[in-house]
């Protein structure tokens, strides 16, 4: 199949930000928003993206693209979901019944549940099951406007069980079926193996001396749980600086159960992003802003874990940059809505629909080192839109919960149309 197409979106109104890297502060809210605008895309870029009046349709050079009539509805840049964990074997619907009960995330790790329980079904899974069960998320999420999303290691924590998961990760970027882009990330460092139990130090040397140098070629990225009696400070910088020095970008999972400093330490290593941060300190704040580190807010988790939301606005108002994303995963957060995510967003978190539409675009792509290149809908971008069945955007969030696109385009192709 044919990866990169042509095509003309007609009779549409483009609502995108703008920019070539993460919008932050008061910028996050300033959308370009273009009435009876038409976007062109030739070999999957976009070529032109304006005024109807503006463009001559009878072009000779454009006799062969596929025409869509978007019937007055927004096009917006395709969504990009910075962070899951979309690679797992098995599920835990009975640790979601105990955390109802008032058991806490930690405790269930620490009868056995949590994070190991996922290793050990993700060990002994098939790669042919992880690779069917991952597609059937994927094209709930293409569904839902989605163009974009990363992948995460981090249920194997041994050599060979990690490499499969990457394996399987790589697969689906790769195939010549897919229907939107795969970020591969190495999460190694998602918790101590039992191989290594109650020597995490020991476990982060091992992942340094052994996985990051074999990995380099199937991650983009490197991330680590950065959390008290996981993975803390010192641990943690050693394995991101090893991984920066090979090659890899860095983000990291950051303050999300106690306060501990994950922030300032993204800020200080020039982290990509830093996830979670639902305990982050006012220092830490300040630091990453500065920094210019995205921060990626995951309310999904913050909802089905009854936590305080992340302080999105506090980011916002020190001049950061935010980014939004599902955490997808079978534990903490077995949800990747977008329309949730983007509900919870503006009503709990007192973000408006600007700037959560630039967190989910432009912004996720920042906080995947990939804003030069998609994110908004500009010329020379990738031409990923997702085209809403209305002409105001602001249905986004009052339509509660519910999908409201119409049709995902990635690279130039139509890859989901819903009723």
């Amino acid at each position: 199949m044919n990866t990169q197409g042509d095509l003309i979106i007609l009779n549409t109104r483009v609502v995108t930000p703008t920019g070539t890297q993460a919008a932050c502060g008061d910028k996050m809210k300033h959308l370009t928003v273009i009435d009876n605008a038409v976007i062109i895309i030739t070999a999957g870029r976009i070529v032109y993206v304006g005024s109807a009046e503006d463009i001559d349709l009878q072009q000779t050079s454009l006799n062969s693209h596929t025409r869509l009539d978007a019937h007055g509805g927004v096009s917006l840049p395709g969504f990009i979901d910075s962070h899951t964990h979309l690679i797992f074997g098995g599920f835990r619907p009975d640790e979601f019944e105990w955390r109802l009960k008032g058991e806490s995330y930690m405790s269930i790790m620490e009868r056995g549940g949590g994070i190991q329980s996922t290793v050990n079904a993700t060990r002994s899974e098939h790669p042919e099951t992880l690779i069917t069960k991952s597609k059937w998320f994927l094209d709930r999420m293409i569904e839902m406007g989605v163009t974009t999303v990363e992948a995460k290691s981090g249920y194997g924590l041994d050599f060979d069980s990690e490499l499969k998961m990457l394996q399987v990760i790589n697969q689906l970027r790769y195939s010549e079926h897919r229907k939107l882009d795969v970020v591969s990330t190495f999460l190694g460092a998602h918790a101590v193996s039992e191989e290594f139990k109650g020597r995490p130090s020991e476990y982060i040397d091992h992942i340094i001396e052994v996985m990051l140098p074999a990995f380099k070629d199937l991650a983009d990225n490197c991330d680590i749980f950065c959390e008290k009696n996981v993975f803390e400070i010192e641990d943690s910088r050693k394995l991101l600086l090893a991984a920066r020095k090979l090659g890899y970008k860095i983000k990291l999972h950051a303050d999300e159960i106690v306060t501990l400093g994950g922030a300032e330490l993204a800020a200080e290593l020039g982290a990509l992003s830093a996830d979670h941060l639902l305990h982050v300190s006012t220092e830490g704040i300040k630091q990453m802003a500065e920094a210019g580190v995205v921060a990626t807010l995951l309310p999904l988790t913050a909802f089905a874990l009854r936590e305080p939301y992340a302080p999105a606005r506090s980011f916002i108002e020190a001049g950061g940059a935010v980014a939004l994303a599902t955490d997808l995963n079978p534990g903490s957060c077995f949800s990747g809505s977008i329309p949730l995510t983007i509900a919870l967003a503006c009503i709990y978190m007192n973000m408006s629909i600007e700037e959560t539409i630039t967190a989910l675009t432009l912004n996720g792509a920042a906080a995947i080192g990939q804003a030069d290149s998609k994110g908004s809908l500009e010329i020379g971008k990738y031409g990923d839109v997702a085209i809403l069945a209305s002409d105001n955007y602001h249905i986004l969030p009052y339509y509660v919960g519910m999908n409201c696109v119409r049709t995902t385009v990635h690279h130039g192709r139509i890859v989901a149309q819903n009723p």
